[in-house]
């Protein structure tokens, strides 16, 4: 059974849509055995997919091709995580820093806040 690359990233939810899944091979964040591959490359039993996110690589390993997209608790049948302890903690480290970015307060006023100090401002 052959499965193009495109479609088995879908089928085991490493992408929500085929497309996304495609455009995401295509910029070079998905590649196979470290190469950069088309989204039409044919995906083999064994091959190491390799997910670039932010910081972090996450890697996994093709146990078993499929034609169909699974469900969520099936996905561990078809695909293995082999992604090493340190990339967990990067990708962590990454959404910490991001989340932590500026205080609530601080920088520009939302709507509700202008215009509750607009109407301070305008009372008569």
């Amino acid at each position: 059974m052959n499965c193009r690359l495109d479609k088995y990233i879908w089928a085991v939810r490493i992408a929500k849509t085929r497309s996304q899944a495609s455009e995401l091979i295509s910029k070079g964040k998905i590649k196979i055995n470290q190469m950069q591959v088309k989204p039409s490359r044919e995906t083999k039993e064994g091959d190491i997919i390799y997910v670039y996110k932010n910081t972090a690589v996450f890697s996994y390993k093709i146990v078993q091709l499929l034609d169909k997209r699974v469900g969520a608790k099936l996905v561990g049948d078809y695909l293995l995580d082999i992604t090493p302890e340190i990339e967990f903690e990067k990708f962590k480290t990454y959404q910490m820093a991001q989340s932590a970015y500026r205080e609530y307060g601080t920088g520009r006023p939302t709507k509700h806040d202008r215009k509750n100090i607009e109407e301070y401002l305008n009372w008569d």
